[in-house]
């Protein structure tokens, strides 16, 4: 037993021998590896092989500028702010068009028009804290229309963030749950590498809008944020000279490598395509059907498939289909396949139904529109959009996920040539005949005051150009015209989308009218959102960009007021006044003209037109303004007019009255605009806001 003691001793002393150098190599390599990470952290290896150019007066500005120029983008805008000067002068420089509005958030609904028109990214940037919060509304109404745009935002400096700088808050936390890539530059040689994958993002996949954040020293040159961030005498003392050598060299790892050539061109796009197999069994169901019907949506007219192709394969394919969103006006006027009343009849009787880019929200009734009997098609590039309500209202026979413009070209491939029966679609057109027929007749009927709003929406379906873009923003008005004016062609209608957001109007005129400088672009106002749009008539008349306006006004939020009234008995907070908003914009710089029914004479030259500016006259009737337009409050709506403006501003304004309205508008302002007057509401709107 003594023996066998005396042998186990070494080797249990043995471990506790040998604890102490295990416990140093641990720790040494510990504190190794924690300064090796700290060094990484601060920039120190990067440092090593990329210099920092302090002779250089380049900026940050100069990089987000040549990023954007290397995507096409030609139009910035903007509400001018200290942190973002220099991405402002850079774009400027480089040949962006900088147009700067009155609210941040008419700067993105604007960037918000050039996606949807261009199918590229709209392009808005804006100051820190307040600037971005502005902003907010226009980005989720991009979020639920699915339009690619790119916000730029400024910040305050990345060593002051969270420390209670001027206006910083939480930017990130406040946009993530609105976009789909969210991004904050920390370094200036990251500006190009994180503009190129947020455009990327904003149009791969389902498109949306990206936020990049861009605090003010990554945007300024080195020797202008060297002055603010390093003390210009060396600190005393150990722990000053500490802070100062941190100062320092995070002043040198902002600026290392930002001048070093990088790609700055578009990154590849990932755009979801149907499968064969299920394009497949598409054509098969189809290809038995009696009554088809089809509902093209806004995601039809996105990239690669250009709109005239897509018209095409709509046309080939010969079903008769309703258009919605920016599908409107994709198969131009009064074209025989294109169904425009009794929608929820014809999807009762329609034994295969293609829901391509709509999806089975509010506006199909969550679904219940639907017949159980139908065969349902559903294609869009968003899964889960796609599917929703489905286990509840409704079954899809096949859900696809895919590109809907590439989709539908190849059914019609598929199908080589299949017609259906004429009677289907007669039928359907036979119903629209009845509802037209309707509004014939209430355009007819007389009024005892003020303008009858269905007559005037009829004169401007009359008088519409061919190359004309439709703006509208409201409510009963809006909702009227949807009914009665059609536009001229693809991509030639702007409404908010699903999320019903007034206040939409100027920045999307502002918008359309640069990305087709040659179309005439007229917006329909009710005088409820008007409000949200007077001031930016400045910015129309500032950088002399022609829009035309008709606002009807009927002196208040009538088609809230219309059903709360009957069920709670009173019209608070529902009431306007019939503002003469045609003086307003006069006053603004624009041309402005009151339709009433003592002028009510005038509104018949509404087509003489001349080259240059385009307007609209006013008239009395709940609801027109700009040009103006009255109409009496006992109709379910009433609107406003307004006009546009034109290239140059006029020596002469005299000579208004005699020429026509629409023709001595253009003829004497490049921003006219017309004012409606008190308008009786009529009909009720399937519009909501």
């Amino acid at each position: 037993m003594v023996r066998c003691y005396h042998m186990e001793t070494p080797a249990a002393a043995a471990p506790a021998g040998g604890f102490f150098p295990s416990f140093l190599f641990l720790a040494f390599g510990t504190l190794v590896a924690a300064l090796l990470g700290a060094a990484y952290r601060l920039g120190l290896f990067y440092q090593l092989t990329h210099k920092v150019d302090k002779a250089s007066i380049r900026n940050g500005g100069e990089n987000v500028a040549a990023v954007l120029k290397a995507h096409g983008v030609k139009f910035l805008f903007t509400l001018v702010g200290g942190h973002i000067s220099p991405l402002l002068v850079a774009c400027e420089k480089l040949g962006i068009r900088v147009v700067d509005t009155r609210q941040e958030v008419t700067a993105v609904f604007a960037a918000d028009a050039v996606a949807r028109l261009t199918g590229s990214v709209g392009v808005a940037a804006v100051t820190a804290g307040p600037g971005l919060t502005n902003t907010v509304t226009a980005v989720k109404n991009a979020q639920i229309a699915q339009s690619p745009i790119l916000l730029l935002g400024g910040a305050a400096s990345t060593l002051l963030q969270n420390r209670g700088a001027l206006q910083a808050v939480d930017q990130m936390s406040l946009f993530q749950p609105l976009c789909k890539f969210c991004a904050s530059v920390r370094r200036v040689r990251d500006i190009i590498p994180t503009l190129r994958a947020a455009m990327a993002a904003a149009q791969s996949g389902t498109p949306g809008p990206v936020f990049v954040e861009l605090p003010v020293d990554v945007l300024y040159p080195y020797f202008m944020v060297q002055k603010e961030m390093v003390p210009a005498k060396p600190p005393k003392g150990l722990v000053g000279r500490g802070v100062s050598w941190y100062l320092e060299n995070h002043l040198a790892n902002l600026f290392a490598g930002a001048w070093e050539p990088r790609p700055e061109g578009p990154l590849p796009l990932d755009i979801p395509q149907a499968s064969p197999e299920k394009v497949q069994r598409c054509v098969e169901i189809l290809s038995r059907a009696k009554r088809p019907l089809m509902l093209l949506g806004s995601q039809a007219l996105l990239p690669p498939t250009p709109a005239d192709k897509l018209r095409v394969a709509v046309e080939t394919l010969g079903v008769p289909c309703f258009l919605g969103g920016m599908a409107r006006g994709l198969l131009g006027r009064n074209h025989p396949l294109h169904i425009r009343q009794n929608r929820s009849a014809a999807l009762k009787k329609a034994d295969v139904v293609i829901l391509a880019g709509m999806v089975c929200d509010f506006r199909l009734s969550y679904g219940r529109v639907l017949s159980r009997s139908s065969k349902i098609i559903i294609v869009n590039r968003d899964r889960k959009e796609m599917l929703i309500n489905s286990d509840i209202f409704w079954k899809p026979q096949e859900a696809v996920q895919g590109d809907v413009g590439s989709f539908v070209v190849k059914l019609v491939e598929g199908l080589q040539g299949q017609t259906w029966a004429s009677d289907w679609a007669e039928e359907l057109r036979q119903a629209d005949r009845q509802k037209e027929q309707t509004f014939k007749e209430k355009a007819l009927m007389p009024l005892a005051q003020h303008l009858n709003p269905v007559r005037v929406l009829q004169l401007v379906e009359e008088t519409l150009p061919d190359n004309s873009i439709l703006v509208v923003d409201g409510g009963d008005f809006v909702g009227t015209a949807a009914h009665l004016v059609q536009p001229r062609g693809p991509l030639c209608w702007l409404d908010p989308g699903a999320f019903g957001t007034l206040g939409v109007g100027a920045g999307f005129a502002l918008g359309a009218k640069l990305c087709r400088p040659d179309a005439e672009v007229w917006c329909l106002f009710g005088d409820g959102a008007f409000g949200y749009s007077l001031i930016e008539f400045d910015t129309f008349v500032r950088h002399k960009i022609p829009v035309m306006a008709l606002i009807g006004n009927d002196a208040g939020w009538t088609q809230i007021s219309r059903e709360q009234v009957p069920s709670l008995g009173s019209n608070v907070a529902c009431g306007l006044a019939y503002t003469d908003y045609h003086k307003a914009a006069m006053g603004l710089g624009a041309q402005g003209l009151l339709l009433s029914r003592e002028s009510e004479d005038q509104m018949a030259p509404l087509p003489c037109r001349t080259s240059g500016v385009s307007a609209l006259g006013s008239l009395p009737t709940p609801g027109l303004c700009l040009a103006g337009l009255e109409s009496h409050p006992c109709l379910p709506w009433a609107y406003p007019l307004r006009p546009s403006d034109s290239a140059t501003l006029p020596e002469d304004r005299e000579g208004l009255e005699g020429s026509g309205l629409r023709g001595s508008l253009a003829a004497q302002s490049p921003w006219a605009f017309f004012f409606v007057g008190p308008m009786v509401p009529f009909l009720p709107s399937s519009f909501t806001h």
